[in-house]
């Protein structure tokens, strides 16, 4: 056995790293060996005889910088590569600068990018910050020829007036009118003649109205205030362009007669029915349905109803109806029961005349004991009730002078509230849209497309959506050509399969004394085909034979 001095130096051996058998064991050998170290040096103290040969202990590694190798020498110390005191060094770090961007700066002007602060360069056709307008209004009088940037081509829209129907604008040659930009598609949703010129050419329907004495002015005089415009040609105006005229030597009784042995008896003689109804005006029909009364004691729409079925029915009940109540009957009809026609309420209330209108109001209180602009709140919401709304008001400016100040801020209040700004201003185009008269919406929109590089109709259509877009649209369509918004709605209502009888007998009755002449124009132009060949193509029977005499075939 080793007596306790031999066991004392085995321990120091292995305590002092010398090379014994428990070297670099620390204070474990001591304890294999039976030996329990003294309090003191439990607690890391050291006896008076080691502290001579003991050697420091090393400060706590801080481990490997991130990238460095490490290698492992004999007798397991580890030099540290890469690695330097309170530094260290990544690949490519810090950067150097970052990679230039593909064409920028451009080539010859490394020196001037980037522009100094404020300097930015507005890209083409933006107004600048601060506002005003843009391009800045004319000062001393209009433009001379040449115009503003992307003034209108020649070539107007399907159905306008010739020489002499409408004023053309600065700049532009004798007979130019309403058109796109240069280039441009045409209006969204607008179907755009092959042909469209005021100015009469080969092939062109001729189209009667216009100013007196025919002359157009090519541009106004430097310096001075613009002309006004005048009234709408004749064939924009009531009494004028329909296919349906008083007959001469009218005689209510003798019609009564008539229209009472066409019913009597076993079966109906339905030409005798076409032949009279659709040669005599409404008014007169009012007379002859007074006549039919006080002769028979029988009410004339009853006994139509019950020897008339499906489409034929709507038809006649529709032309025996006064134009006014037809429309109040109309508005409500689309909106009693489930669902609500919005394309009915669009077509009356944003196309009638303040008058009209008004009279519609009046007409659907008496008639249904009911307010229109309650039964309209409650079926519709958001921004289309409120232009609905505006539109039940019947207070549009009908003023046919043109204030050309007032259209230019109108279209720059518009580009601010749509196309110029994050979101859109609703109210904005509700205001002006339905406050402005007709002439004064079609400069408004000749402004806005110099202001925007995009025609008005294009950026309703970017900016809303659904039925709110929709009315909008009908307005703008209003303002340039009303025929060819009808002769649109007519055209849609018979393409494809199937036919919107409804839509079709509306439009047909309602413009059949005021512009459908026009309407079948138009319709002509715009879509290559007769509106007559394509009511043949898409009816049958007495409803096709009574819908052909209207529209004059």
């Amino acid at each position: 056995m080793l007596g306790m001095q031999g066991v004392r130096e085995l321990w120091q051996s292995g305590r002092t790293g010398l090379g014994g058998p428990f070297s670099g064991t620390g204070r474990v050998g001591p304890r294999l060996c039976g030996h329990r170290p003294r309090a003191k040096e439990r607690k890391g103290g050291r006896t008076p005889s080691s502290v001579s040969r003991a050697r420091p202990r090393p400060a706590p590694y801080p481990g490997p910088a991130p990238g460095s190798i490490l290698r492992a020498g004999p007798a397991g110390a580890v030099a540290r590569l890469g690695y330097s005191a309170g530094r260290m060094s990544y690949p490519g770090y810090p950067p150097t600068g970052y990679p230039a961007f593909p064409g920028y700066p451009p080539a010859g002007q490394e020196a001037s990018f980037p522009p100094p602060a404020g300097q930015y360069p507005y890209p083409t056709g933006f107004p600048p910050m601060g506002g005003g307008a843009y391009p800045p209004a004319p000062t001393g009088g209009f433009p001379g020829p040449g115009g503003y940037p992307g003034y209108p081509a020649s070539g107007g829209y399907a159905g306008a007036p010739p020489a002499g129907g409408a004023p053309s604008y600065p700049g532009a040659s004798p007979g130019q009118g309403f058109g796109v930009p240069p280039g441009a598609p045409g209006f969204s949703g607008y179907p755009q003649p092959p042909v469209q010129s005021y100015a009469g050419g080969p092939g062109q329907i001729q189209i009667p109205g216009g100013f007196p004495g025919g002359q157009v002015p090519s541009q106004y005089p430097s310096g001075q205030a613009p002309a006004p415009y005048p009234n709408q040609p004749a064939a924009m105006t009531q009494g004028t362009q329909g296919t349906i005229r008083p007959a001469a030597n009218f005689d209510a009784v003798k019609d009564a007669e008539i229209l009472r042995k066409a019913m009597k008896g076993f079966g109906t003689d339905e030409q005798a029915i076409v032949d009279v109804v659709a040669n005599r005006s409404n008014d007169q029909r009012q007379k002859i349905k007074a006549a039919f009364k006080t002769m028979y004691g029988k009410d004339l729409i009853k006994d139509l109803k019950s020897e008339l079925s499906g489409n034929m029915e709507e038809l006649i009940l529709a032309l025996f109806m006064p134009p006014t109540y037809y429309d109040a009957w109309s508005l409500r009809n689309a909106m009693k029961g489930a669902g609500t026609q919005e394309r009915v309420l669009i077509e009356i209330l944003c196309t009638r005349s303040n008058q009209e209108i008004r009279d519609i109001v009046n007409c659907y209180r008496s008639e249904f004991g009911r307010d229109i602009e309650k039964d309209i709140r409650s079926d519709t919401s958001g921004h289309f009730e409120r232009l609905l709304v505006s539109m039940c008001q019947g207070n549009r400016d009908e003023n046919q002078n043109v204030n050309h100040q007032m259209a230019q801020e109108d279209a720059q209040r518009l580009y601010q509230a749509g196309e110029g700004k994050l979101g859109t201003d609703e109210s904005s185009f509700n205001m002006v849209l339905a406050t402005r008269s007709f002439p004064q919406l079609r400069a408004t929109m000749d402004a806005y497309s110099r202001i925007a590089n995009r025609d008005l109709l294009s950026s309703i259509g970017r900016e809303f959506s659904g039925n709110v877009e929709n009315g909008l649209k009908t307005i703008l369509q209003c303002a340039l050509n009303r025929p060819a918004f009808f002769a649109e709605r007519l055209y849609y209502s018979m393409k494809g399969a199937g036919t919107d009888d409804s839509t079709l007998v509306r439009i047909v009755v309602t413009r059949s004394e005021i512009d459908l002449v026009q309407v079948k124009q138009t319709f002509a132009q715009m879509y290559q085909k007769t509106l007559a060949t394509m009511i043949s193509s898409d009816t049958s029977g007495d409803y096709r034979r009574l819908l052909m005499a209207i529209v004059g075939q």
